[in-house]
């Protein structure tokens, strides 16, 4: 299985560093063939040893450069960062990231041979529509994506259970996941959308479910190292 926490804007760097030390404790009774990413602010970027791999949440395509506000590859080089997030649907629906930027950060950042977490959800007017209009709309959101990338990784999270403390179903989990399977290749499939403590063991068990992308349950080290141990 593998268990990526996302902070978000949460964290500082000294309480990022904090949580490094207290779940890398626990990590040492996590399975053997389990992954682990922890994705902080671009502020605690940092050289963290540990069970884990660290990422970021977002770059700019480029090494360096004029882009304010950004931090590109030349950044992440400095701590040995090589794992990001693409594609989040906060950074597609808040900052109007188009598939087609989405699909230039990934092209760049597959040239750099990253290893690429790239989501894709629906909003909940489109699950409502049915599950065709559901698939339909996801698939769109592989143009201009190499699914066949060896160091991918996708995770599906429905924009309406993110964050909202509601979890699709299983019937819905495994429906989506099920048919998303038949398009990427083997590649590892999450689930990202309140994913907790409570519910993780419902969530790993279902058949194509192949981890988890945490965002709130995340931010505490005792309760990711759960999940994970669970």
């Amino acid at each position: 299985m593998i268990f990526a926490a996302n902070f978000k804007t949460n964290h500082t760097r000294q309480s990022t560093q904090l949580y490094m030390k207290a779940l890398n404790e626990k990590l040492g009774a996590k399975k053997p063939d389990d992954k682990v990413y922890i994705f902080p602010p671009s502020t605690a970027l940092d050289t963290y040893e540990g069970e884990f791999t660290v990422g970021t949440q977002n770059a700019y395509p480029a090494h360096n450069g004029a882009y304010t506000g950004e931090i590109g590859l030349e950044q992440l080089d400095e701590f040995g960062i090589q794992t990001i997030l693409i594609g989040h649907s906060e950074r597609r629906e808040l900052l109007e990231e188009s598939q087609a930027k989405v699909a230039d950060k990934f092209s760049f950042f597959k040239e750099q041979g990253f290893e690429i977490i790239y989501c894709i959800g629906e909003p909940l007017h489109i699950r409502e529509q049915g599950f065709d209009s559901v698939l339909k709309y996801l698939l769109a959101q592989f143009e201009g994506i190499d699914v066949d990338y060896e160091k991918l990784i996708i995770a599906y999270e429905p924009i309406w259970a993110i964050g909202t403390g509601r979890s699709a179903t299983v019937e819905e989990i495994s429906t989506t996941h099920k048919a998303l399977k038949k398009v990427i290749n083997g590649k590892p499939l999450l689930y990202g959308g309140s994913a907790k403590p409570t519910n993780i063991q419902e969530i790993t068990s279902i058949v194509g479910v192949d981890g988890v992308l945490v965002g709130s349950a995340s931010l505490n080290a005792d309760s990711f190292s759960k999940m994970i141990l669970s």
